[in-house]
């Protein structure tokens, strides 16, 4: 467990699974990008063919873990993800993560649950309601962009957030094309957005949690 008593629980599954055919062309990525934010059933689980839990133990790591997992799968043509980022307190543990139980998996399962009918693909819910209506206000903003990543974006975004001392020249030879070109598909991924996003967050998890 973290020094926090805190922890965050991501609850998600794909949008768009049961019209991509074989499952392989984005349970591949979905399984590569949870395995490099832990290991399996321990940290993360997939179940009932396309839902999926994580947990990350520093809650500051969560909405980069999250987008990670956004970007990795977005890299699917016509596939996206729906998440729920969970922060609280974990009171039941065990070896697997679906099998525990506590604040922060409520809150990831109660939130997740609103997805739909609030047509939403990315939402937060933590022991302070102020403190969710202000991030989720960043996160409904950044959704409007995030949702409309291609594939070529989603690939520069998802090694972006993995390795983030990744230079342009470097990320260019990583996907094989002109440097020219990562800076278009970064500009239309919203890069820069998508990093100021990132630090909001963590400043204001400095401020929500002890």
């Amino acid at each position: 467990m973290s020094k926090s008593p805190y922890i965050s629980v991501i609850t998600g599954d794909i949008s768009g699974s049961k019209r991509a055919g074989d499952p392989e062309r984005w349970l591949g990525p979905l399984k590569r990008v949870l395995s490099q934010l832990g290991a399996s059933p321990s940290a993360w689980e997939v179940y009932r063919g396309d839902s999926f839990q994580l947990e990350v133990k520093e809650p500051a790591d969560a909405l980069q873990s999250a987008l990670r997992i956004k970007a990795a799968v977005k890299c699917v043509k016509n596939l996206d993800v729906r998440m729920a980022i969970g922060i609280g307190r974990c009171e039941y543990d065990a070896p697997a993560v679906t099998e525990r139980n506590g604040e922060a998996f409520v809150n990831s399962g109660s939130r997740f649950d609103l997805l739909t009918a609030e047509k939403r693909k990315l939402a937060i819910r933590t022991p302070d309601p102020d403190w969710d209506r202000d991030m989720d206000f960043y996160l409904q903003l950044a959704s409007a962009f995030m949702d409309q990543w291609t594939p070529h974006s989603a690939e520069a975004v998802a090694l972006l957030l993995g390795e983030s001392d990744l230079k342009q020249a470097e990320l260019a030879e990583r996907l094989g094309i002109a440097q020219s070109s990562v800076s278009e598909r970064l500009a239309r991924a919203r890069w820069d957005e998508v990093q100021a996003l990132l630090v909001k967050y963590r400043e204001k998890i400095k401020v929500l949690l002890p």
